[in-house]
């Protein structure tokens, strides 16, 4: 991963952004946009960051956004004065960057054409029922799409999901009943396998919508290409203690592996809350089981290519910034105002790495 810090000063936007190019493959690129300039207004900050993406592109020699999300402050308001439709699979949620600004942007990258077809099913939401109801309606439309259109299925080809919860204190619970009950209905179990998923709290526009779905698959991925990581000196099954997803996610490619780490806070292999009320040392706790399903992986930190960071309280951002700009100097990173699923966990985290996996000789797997 090579790690590069874009300035455009016309803009007011930074843009953090890290690099996969083995010589003569596909190209990725990660990177997040960030207003530096507060006080213009939403419009303003939103077009900034529509000009900032499209320099991105000039600066990746033309390469292709296949996803973007937008984390917003005040969803209500803002939806309304963005653009209505794009040929981008785009996911709009309100996670206000903590950094004061009214919009940040994760955009994902890709030199070339993928020798797999990787889809995005973003910003999926409906605005009836609780969010039990929602999340199964949401969970089984998806397994119909995927159905409808080439045959698969989530057990066996969706790698990565991240379900966005209203109010993650009284609505968190439906949503994994219906999570697991289906999950179950299609094969997804303990015995199986679940998928890299976070849940966390996240405001939809549709003030009706409890549960916002955002999924990331894979066609013609093979069983034999994904690995599960557990770092089980440090976690536990998340099933121990209700849950139905895989802490991490491995996909082997010819030429590279990627590694879906997800939301992680400072918890043990005994499913504990670990140092409840102390920040900093959840900030450490949380690295180290980030840590110990990177290298269970054949990753380490230096390979993540983009992280993002959940708070609870909007009074930890400067303390929490500045570990993480000590320790990732280099590494697309956001924070956000989006609570965790358990009120004593101060912070979350999830990320993306990539590492090169040149010689691993299975010849079977095509390159990305």
């Amino acid at each position: 991963m090579t790690g590069k810090t874009l300035y455009w000063n016309d803009l007011g936007v930074k843009a953090e952004t890290a690099l996969f190019a083995p010589e003569g493959k596909t190209a990725e690129m990660h990177a997040m946009l960030h207003v530096e300039t507060k006080d213009m207004s939403f419009c303003e900050q939103y077009n900034c960051i529509l000009k900032a993406e499209q320099r991105l592109s000039e600066a990746f020699n033309g390469g292709k956004i296949m996803m973007r999300r937008y984390f917003v402050s005040d969803i209500a308001n803002q939806k309304s004065l963005m653009a209505a439709e794009s040929n981008i699979p785009t996911s709009i949620i309100q996670q206000s960057p903590l950094d004061g600004s009214k919009i940040a942007a994760w955009v994902y990258m890709v030199g070339g054409e993928p020798n797999y077809r990787h889809r995005w099913n973003l910003g999926l939401n409906c605005n009836e029922g609780s969010s039990y109801e929602q999340t199964n309606k949401l969970l089984t439309e998806l397994e119909q799409t995927y159905a409808k259109e080439d045959g698969s299925s989530i057990g066996s080809h969706c790698i990565r999901t991240w379900f966005f919860v209203r109010d993650i204190d009284t609505q968190y619970e439906g949503m994994v009943d219906a999570r697991r009950e289906n999950f179950t209905e299609v094969g997804l179990t303990a015995d199986t396998h679940y998928l890299a998923s976070t849940g966390i709290q996240g405001i939809p526009a549709d003030q009706k919508s409890i549960i916002q779905l955002d999924a990331y698959s894979i066609d013609d991925i093979q069983p034999e290409q994904q690995t599960y990581l557990y770092a089980k000196s440090h976690l536990n099954p998340t099933f121990e203690y209700g849950v139905t997803f895989e802490r991490g996610t491995k996909v082997d490619y010819a030429d590279r592996s990627h590694i879906f780490i997800s939301g992680t806070a400072s918890i043990n292999n005994k499913g504990e809350v670990v140092h409840i009320g102390d920040i900093k040392l959840q900030t450490q706790r949380m690295w180290e089981n980030v840590d110990a399903l990177l290298a269970e992986g054949g990753a380490n930190k230096n390979d993540i290519m983009q992280m993002i960071v959940y708070l609870r309280d909007i009074a930890d951002y400067d303390t929490v910034s500045q570990m993480f700009a000590t320790r990732f100097p280099d590494t697309p990173c956001v924070i956000t105002l989006a609570p965790v699923c358990r009120p004593t966990w101060l912070i979350e985290m999830e990320c993306i790495a990539i590492v090169n996996n040149s010689d691993n000789g299975k010849t079977q797997i095509r390159d990305f």
